[in-house]
C-alpha cells in the first residue's frame, strides 16, 4: 500500500481521536496533512504538532490567534485558516488523498461535499450530508470519481457485507433487504412513563459505544437509527423496503445483508469505532486497528427484536420521511438538531424532541431539491420553526 495523505475534519471529536489512533497505528501507510475542529483549540494545537500538520483550521474565527499562540506553544508548524472557508480548503487541498468528514451535523455538508466535488476518497462519518442532499450529493460524487466509503458501523458492516456491483441495484446484486441493527440505546426497556423524567446525562449514557453528546441523545430515541435508515437508501441505492431494522442489545452484529437465496450475511466485532474507521481508510485492504478481537466462546446470548415505534416514535418519524423523499428528510434533520441542542441545554424534556420534530414535519411543505441552495434554503425554514416552537412552549 503506497502511503496516502489524510484530512481530518472533526479531528477533536470522538471519530476524529480515534481515526488519529488508527493512523498513529500505520504511519508507514498513511500521513496526516490537515486537521480541524470547532472550538477545540488546545487539543487541535497538540494534534497538530504530534502529526506534523501542514494546516490547523478551527471553525470560530474568534478564535484564530489563540489557536496560532497554542501551535506556537506546542511547536507545531501547521498554517492556520478559520471558518468555512478554511473547513473546504481542508477538505479539498491537492495533496490530501482521504477526507474523513467527522463533523457533526448539517455544519459538516459544505466541506463534505468539496471533498466529493474534488474527487476524494471520502470516509463519511458525517451521515446529514446524505440525509440532508442526498441525491445532490451522490450524483456530485459520480461526476467527480470520488469514492464514499461508509464510516458508520452499521453502514461499514452492509458495506462488507454486500458483493461488488452493488451499485447498479440490489436487485441485480441479489440483495433481498439490508437490515440495520440498533442496540437500543439506554432507555430500551425503561418504562415509557418514565421518558418524561429522562435527564442529558441519562439520554448520553450510552451502554455500549463512547460517543458525543448529539449522537448519544440522537441513540437514545432512536432518530440515529432513522438518519441511518435515511443515509443506507443513498450510500446503496436502496428502495424504502429494502431497509430494515432490528434491535440487538449486544452491539456485536453491526449489520446485515438479506440475499435472494436465503442467506443472511452479518458482520460481526467489538464495538469499537477503529474497526469502520480502518476498513475504510485501508479499503480494499486491511490493516491493525487496536481493537480487541471477539472471543466467540463467550458469545452466548445474541438477542433480536423488532422495534418499538411507540417507544420510539423517532425512528417512526424518520422512516415516513425517507419514503416522502424530496425535502423531508431536510426538515427532519434540522428540526432534530435544534430539539436535541434545547434537551441538552435544558430547554426541553426528552418526550419533546419527538413533538418537536413531528410539529415542524406537519408544518413545513415538502420541496423538490435541486441544489445545495434548495438544501440550506429548507434546513434555515425548518429550523427557525423548530426554533420558535421551543420559544413558543418553553421560553
Amino acid at each position: 500500500m503506497s502511503r496516502q495523505s489524510v484530512s481530518v475534519l472533526g479531528s477533536t471529536g470522538s471519530i476524529g481521536l480515534n481515526t488519529l489512533n488508527v493512523i498513529e497505528r500505520n504511519l508507514n501507510n498513511f500521513r496526516v496533512v490537515a486537521l480541524t475542529a470547532n472550538r477545540n483549540v488546545e487539543l487541535l494545537a497538540e494534534q497538530c504538532a504530534r502529526h506534523d500538520a501542514r494546516l490547523a483550521v478551527i471553525a470560530d474565527p474568534a478564535l484564530e490567534q489563540e489557536l496560532v499562540a497554542a501551535l506556537e506553544r506546542h511547536g507545531a508548524n501547521a498554517e492556520v485558516r478559520t471558518g468555512e472557508s478554511g473547513l473546504m480548503e481542508a477538505a479539498g487541498m491537492d495533496e490530501t488523498d482521504i477526507v474523513m468528514a467527522a463533523i457533526v451535523g448539517a455544519a459538516g455538508l459544505n466541506s463534505t461535499f468539496e471533498a466529493a466535488r474534488r474527487g476524494k476518497k471520502i470516509l463519511l462519518a458525517n451521515k446529514e450530508s446524505l440525509v440532508i442532499a442526498g441525491e445532490v450529493f451522490i450524483n456530485e460524487a459520480r461526476k467527480n470519481h470520488a469514492r464514499i466509503l461508509p464510516v458508520d458501523s452499521e453502514h461499514n458492516a452492509i458495506f462488507q457485507a454486500l458483493p461488488i456491483g452493488f451499485e447498479n441495484g440490489l436487485d441485480e446484486a441479489g440483495v433481498d433487504k439490508i437490515v440495520l441493527t440498533a442496540s437500543g440505546g439506554p432507555f430500551r426497556t425503561l418504562p415509557t412513563d418514565q421518558f418524561a423524567g429522562v435527564t442529558p446525562a441519562q439520554a448520553c449514557d450510552h451502554p455500549n459505544w463512547k460517543m458525543g453528546r448529539k449522537i448519544s441523545v440522537d441513540s437514545a430515541t432512536l432518530m440515529n437509527k432513522g438518519l441511518e435508515v435515511i443515509e443506507a437508501r443513498w450510500l446503496f441505492n436502496a428502495r424504502p423496503d429494502q431497509i430494515e431494522v432490528l434491535i440487538h442489545p449486544q452491539s456485536i452484529v453491526h449489520s446485515m445483508v438479506a440475499y435472494r437465496d436465503g442467506s443472511v450475511l452479518a458482520q460481526m466485532g467489538t464495538p469499537d469505532m477503529r474497526t469502520p474507521i480502518a476498513y475504510s481508510l485501508a479499503w480494499p485492504q486491511r490493516i491493525e486497528a487496536g481493537v480487541e478481537p471477539l472471543d466467540l466462546a463467550q458469545m452466548n446470548d445474541l438477542s433480536f427484536e423488532q422495534p418499538d415505534l411507540e417507544r420510539f416514535p423517532c425512528l417512526r418519524i424518520a422512516f415516513a420521511a425517507m419514503r416522502t423523499g424530496a425535502s423531508a428528510p431536510i426538515t427532519l434533520n434540522a428540526s432534530n438538531e435544534v430539539a436535541v441542542d434545547a434537551f441538552l441545554q435544558g430547554k426541553i424534556g426528552f418526550t419533546q424532541i419527538h413533538a418537536l420534530v413531528s410539529d415542524v414535519m406537519e408544518r413545513i411543505s415538502v420541496t423538490a431539491v435541486k441544489n445545495l441552495d434548495d438544501v440550506f434554503g429548507q434546513d434555515g425554514l425548518a429550523r427557525s420553526a423548530a426554533q420558535q416552537w421551543v420559544a413558543k412552549f418553553y421560553g
